[in-house]
């Protein structure tokens, strides 16, 4: 099957320029459902993609919509601000029941507004309130977030430069293997914070990804974090993980940070935690860091109760046995075992992951939009990723099945092929 893209003119005309994502998908999509889509002229497309990872339980899941329908149905408050309703406090035990308690975590939870980068807002914020010092450390290749604050500790030059302005206070630092190896973890940021004469300020915060999704699937390994973690507790700075993209099960475990079997101080969740793709994130924290005034932080959209029914219902739905874990775990070795094989034929290709997250890098970095658009084509739905788009990301829903998961695959396997 070969898709012919359909005339865009409304998009075209009257929409900004800065849209993206559609102008690799040129198609009108109409309707989805579990790991497909369906444009407007009947063509379908297996989602390699997941809305950037919002979409951990696929489009429209059935356990899902049936709890969304009922809420709305019988009028359940829609927008809530931060009052008290029954559908966060639905939300709030379960959580509490669910996910917190069986990994005995003690966060508190904070509803900051209902994207990623106003978590991520919130994190930076109370950080700084809690040590009283403004620099933030992040890491080469980072992404955050879109905001100013975000921006300032994200890594991409392109994302940085639509700020306008001087992005302040934050400082960067080598990512796990950066040096290839051949320097010591942390040397120069240990050796920067000890030495008078650096010109470093003293961080309130080190923010951190376990698995750098939008820098190009880049992998930080278990003892990199401890020791990472380590580092801050030796120096007075608190730990941000952000798991906006890998978190809600992406790696396995529902927090990407378990396996390395560290505590962050902070934690920043959003995409997939709604369940449904619906807005919703959390700024999540030690209890001790709970310093906020009332209505120091706000926002008019914290409160997005549908959200708070998908998502009860979806840790309810995946979370209170092990078995997703599982299934991430074992759909992850089916990707792992086929991108082996796929760079046996291709030596110059590589590739990285854990769980359902993987990037396949080529040496010609224009070969990986090359096999995107391809993708396209065949009615594969594949972004890239990293600084000059040089990977190809895979992101399927953790619940897609075994052979959709090999169909992708297989289509993935004849791109390569034809892109040589």
């Amino acid at each position: 099957m070969t898709i012919t893209p359909p005339a865009l003119s409304v998009f075209e005309t009257l929409e900004s320029e800065v849209r993206s994502y559609c102008r690799g998908w040129p198609a009108v999509f109409d309707r989805a459902q579990g790991a497909r889509l369906t444009d407007e002229d009947g063509h379908s497309y297996l989602d390699f993609f997941a809305g950037a990872g919002s979409l951990n339980y696929g489009h429209n899941n059935p356990v899902l919509k049936r709890a969304l329908i009922d809420y709305i149905e019988r009028d359940g408050i829609t927008h809530g601000l931060d009052m008290a309703t029954t559908a966060k406090r639905a939300f709030l035990e379960t959580f509490q029941n669910v996910i917190l308690r069986p990994r005995d975590l003690p966060y508190k939870v904070m509803f900051p507004g209902p994207t990623g980068t106003n978590a991520v807002e919130s994190a930076l914020k109370l950080a700084r309130k809690v040590k009283g010092r403004e620099s933030v450390v992040s890491f080469t290749n980072a992404f955050h977030g879109m905001s100013l604050g975000s921006l300032a500790v994200t890594g991409n030059a392109f994302k940085r430069a639509g700020a306008g302005i001087p992005l302040v206070h934050g400082t960067p630092m080598p990512f796990d293997n950066y040096f290839d190896g051949t320097v010591p973890d942390f040397l120069w940021f240990e050796r920067l914070l000890e030495d008078q004469g650096s010109g470093l300020n003293k961080p309130a915060a080190v923010i951190v990804e376990t698995v750098q999704g939008e820098g190009g699937i880049n992998v930080a390994r278990a003892e990199w974090l401890r020791a990472l973690q380590e580092l801050c507790h030796r120096q007075d700075m608190l730990l941000i993980v952000d798991d906006i993209q890998m978190g809600c099960g992406r790696t396995g475990g529902f927090f990407s940070f378990e396996e390395a079997g560290i505590v962050p101080d902070i934690v920043t969740l959003s995409k997939s935690i709604s369940g449904y793709g619906m807005p919703m994130s959390l700024c999540l924290f030690k209890p001790e860091l709970d310093i906020w005034e009332p209505g120091e932080h706000n926002g008019t959209f914290r409160g997005n109760n549908p959200a708070f029914v998908t998502a009860a219902a979806a840790l309810d739905a995946y979370w209170a046995d092990g078995q997703m874990e599982k299934q991430t775990l074992a759909r992850g070795e089916q990707v792992e075992q086929t991108l082996l094989a796929i760079c046996a034929e291709e030596p110059t290709a590589q590739f990285r992951g854990r769980g359902l997250v993987w990037g396949m890098e080529f040496e010609d970095k224009a070969r990986a939009s090359a096999v995107c658009a391809r993708a396209f084509e065949l009615g594969l739905l594949l972004e890239t990723s990293g600084p000059q788009s040089e990977v190809v990301k895979l992101l399927p829903s953790l619940t897609i099945t075994p052979e959709e998961l090999d169909e992708g695959l297989r289509t993935l396997a004849r791109c390569v092929r034809e892109t040589a």
